[in-house]
């Protein structure tokens, strides 16, 4: 069943990449875990996956013995995650996707790990509550490239759900400006509903759980 879901998505991703003349490489995969058991990423990983997605520190610490001795697989913390988790989550994690403050840039990098990061952006009033403002990401970028440790890759973001996925047209779109008025090469966003649309307007990880592995109530 994996593997033919993952056949469907690696589908949808080619398609929506071609259509905007895109390559296929040009977008990653970031497989989301959670809530799913360590043998479910080793299974994925089987199939080919090498980027994961967790949303909570303590979560993947249980599972993270049995998933670390995987040559090439990175994972990515893509929760909220509080200033005072970062020292562990730097441990765990290979990206962190979702800075939003510059305290939680001075924590990560005072960990002394070399560490990729993301900053999650918050946009829409309806959106997740984590996020830094669009009027604020400047100051935050500067925080973020003042620290050694940390090697700014570009920005995320999770808009307000819909069924619709066309109604997430607007922040990616958004999302992609931000990113280009600040010389950021990297977009995390669209998820299993919506994206073919962050294809389009330029995403370059999507993050997917549901059509990889099915409603999380049946985990």
């Amino acid at each position: 069943m994996l593997r033919e879901r993952l056949e469907a998505v690696e589908d949808r991703i080619a398609r929506a990449a071609a259509r905007t003349g895109r390559r296929r490489q040009d977008v990653t995969l970031v497989a989301i875990t959670k809530v799913f058991p360590a043998s479910v990423i080793r299974d994925a990983y089987e199939l080919g996956l090498r980027h994961f997605g967790e949303n909570y520190v303590q979560e993947f610490e249980g599972k993270h013995p049995e998933v670390a001795g995987l040559p090439d697989a990175r994972f990515h913390f893509v929760g909220h995650l509080q200033s005072n988790k970062a020292k562990r989550a730097a441990e765990l994690f290979d990206v962190i996707q979702t800075v939003d403050t510059p305290k939680l840039a001075r924590r990560l990098n005072e960990t002394g790990k070399k560490l990729p990061v993301m900053i999650e952006v918050r946009l829409g009033e309806e959106g997740s509550k984590s996020g830094v403002d669009p009027s604020a990401i400047a100051p935050l970028i500067e925080a973020v490239r003042a620290c050694p440790n940390l090697e700014l890759m570009g920005l995320m973001t999770m808009p307000p759900w819909s069924d619709d996925p066309e109604t997430s047209r607007p922040y990616f779109a958004e999302l992609r400006e931000l990113a280009g008025q600040h010389g950021l090469a990297h977009l995390s966003m669209g998820m299993s509903h919506d994206l073919e649309v962050a294809i389009e307007e330029g995403a370059t990880l999507v993050r997917v759980g549901t059509a990889l592995f099915g409603p999380r109530s049946a985990a």
